[in-house]
């Protein structure tokens, strides 16, 4: 994706469907197969329900621009994408269009051909097509397979010689849709050319979901002859059940963040903007004014979710939020398609997209700063990670991930970091974590201590010793983390969408001591890293110390005690 040529893009929408050009007009394919399977099923597929029922299947545009980027090719007439994830909310019409793909794979011009005279890609029907669509129970498939007599008009019926049964159709050519559920065992060894993956957020190791994932993963892997693809399609996932809806988004995430390489995975989601209120909504009796005004940003977020589907009404869906026998967590959920925080979570991810703001200055060389440091050899990350003083604005300066050092992070380069860092910038405080970086820490100490306007400790320039649950730093970080909670809660933190940092924030797990509450990974041995997070923390908290101390009067900022 160059994102050079692309408006900035706002928390809530991952992937390339919504995304804006900033010579205007929507962000398309080059080269795209997808405006002839578009035609194909006007012209061979119905609409299964509603006002249109019967007549041509037109998808809105929301899900053309989709299907325009699934189908998309390269120079080669390759597809760009091998697989991918389609997410949206409750009732927003993910069955009939994985039901039109299917039918489309089966019959249609899915299959690159050759090149026309104006140099673009030209599609043929696939020979011996095999589309599953596989769920984890009979329900699901039959969400799907309900749909197919309807959508398949007389004129396909009679062009390709489908025969239409309850859970397979053939073609007269030898192609099949089949649904296929939780037995992984009959699964393993097939040759699909296409399999929809239906509702991932329920595909969890109890009931064969991961399983099934991974069978159905090794199947597409060695698909002979023609390619094989996977789309997945979901609504939200509940975070802390490990559904194969969780772990696709984590990695879509680490890709995000720069932790792992896009292998040609598409991920689409759209949600409701992160401030979209529901429980925040004002008291009626209290402020009518303002909860009409919350209410009407409420519905604005429904409408941002729902997208082009516009046969979701406002209206029932508000009602059905605000319902207090419904659980507020599920109506965001599926209907905002938001993914909440699990309940240990420190800050969930609508809290900390609130604080994104595009259009905040980006860090300058010669800005006044704090600095946070927690490094380590190996084991977990190392990060330095920059606020800046005059707005609380947080930036990551390097995040190491031992990984790409053959699992030994680069002391030497880390050093060279901050170096360059105090001889670009102007850096008010600094606190280091010493644990593991003891004697870098302490040269640290000795070249830039004196131009430090805050010591880390009274002991120590930058020194910020959190070994031992009782230490004077691990109290004052409990504090910090508390402040840097409450700053984030109203919004008096200002970051510009970095990944990594975004990721690490949301990995914390609150975590009460003697002091308050801190944050830590999940587990001991989580994969999840946080490092970044308690960088910000240590920077955040130097910035709040500098601005109440004598050294800060008659400047102006926002301190939270």
């Amino acid at each position: 994706m160059d994102e050079s040529r692309l408006l900035p893009a706002p928390s809530h929408i991952i992937g390339p469907t919504w995304r804006r050009l900033k010579s205007g007009g929507w962000y398309l394919p080059e080269k795209t197969l997808g405006w002839q399977v578009i035609n194909w099923m006007a012209k061979y597929i119905n609409q299964p329900s509603g006002p249109n029922a019967r007549k041509p299947f037109l998808p809105t545009l929301e899900q053309a621009r989709f299907l325009l980027w699934w189908y998309a090719v390269d120079d080669n007439g390759e597809f760009i994408y091998r697989a991918g994830t389609l997410r949206r909310l409750k009732g927003w019409g993910k069955d009939p269009l994985a039901a039109a793909m299917s039918l489309a794979e089966l019959c249609g011009p899915v299959e690159f051909s050759r090149w026309d005279s104006n140099g673009e890609p030209v599609g043929t029907t696939r020979s011996a097509a095999w589309v599953q669509v596989a769920a984890v129970s009979q329900d699901q498939t039959r969400n799907t397979f309900t749909l197919f007599p309807g959508m398949i008009s007389s004129r396909m019926k009679a062009r390709y010689g489908l025969q239409v049964n309850r859970t397979i159709i053939y073609s007269e050519v030898g192609g099949m849709i089949e649904a296929v559920t939780s037995s992984p065992t009959a699964m393993e060894g097939k040759r699909p050319t296409f399999v929809i993956l239906n509702e991932i957020q329920w595909w969890m190791e109890n009931n064969q979901g991961h399983e099934m994932a991974n069978i159905i993963d090794g199947n597409v892997t060695k698909a002979a002859f023609s390619p094989c693809r996977s789309l997945a399609i979901c609504n939200a996932h509940r975070p802390g059940e490990d559904s194969i809806g969780e772990r696709f988004w984590d990695a879509c995430q680490d890709v995000l963040a720069g932790h792992a390489v896009n292998t040609g995975v598409l991920y689409d989601a759209v949600e409701a903007p992160a401030d979209t209120p529901v429980s925040e909504l004002a008291n009626l009796i209290e402020d009518p004014e303002a909860y009409e005004a919350g209410l009407e940003k409420l519905r604005k977020g429904l409408e941002i979710a729902r997208g082009d589907s516009v046969w979701m009404p406002i209206k029932p869906l508000v009602s059905s939020i605000l319902d207090s026998r419904n659980d507020i967590t599920e109506s965001r959920r599926k209907f905002l398609n938001q993914i909440n925080a699990t309940e240990d979570s420190w800050i969930s991810p609508t809290e900390w997209d609130r604080c994104f703001n595009a259009e905040a200055r980006a860090l300058e060389y010669g800005d006044a700063i704090t600095l946070g440091f927690d490094g380590s050899r190996g084991g977990d990350w190392t990060a330095l990670v920059a606020c800046r003083i005059d707005d609380g604005a947080l930036f990551s300066i390097k995040v190491w991930n031992p990984e790409r050092y053959d699992g030994q992070i680069p002391r030497e380069q880390v050093n060279a970091t901050v170096e360059h860092t105090f001889s670009h910038y102007d850096v008010r405080a600094f606190r280091a974590d010493v644990r593991e970086f003891e004697s870098y820490v302490d040269q640290w100490g000795t070249k830039f201590g004196k131009k430090l306007k805050l010591k880390a400790t009274a002991k120590h320039p930058v020194a910020f010793d959190m070994r031992g649950a009782n230490s004077e730093a691990n109290k004052a970080f409990t504090v910090d983390c508390e402040r840097f909670e409450d700053a984030v809660l109203e919004q008096q933190i200002v970051h510009r969408g970095d990944p990594v940092l975004r990721q690490h924030v949301l990995n914390a797990h609150r975590r009460p001591n003697n002091h308050g509450i801190a944050i830590g990974k999940a587990s001991k041995d989580s994969s999840r890293k946080i490092d970044a997070a308690v960088c910000a923390v240590l920077a955040f908290g130097a910035r709040q110390e500098l601005l109440m101390s004598k050294k800060n009067r008659g400047r102006k900022a926002v301190v939270y005690r």
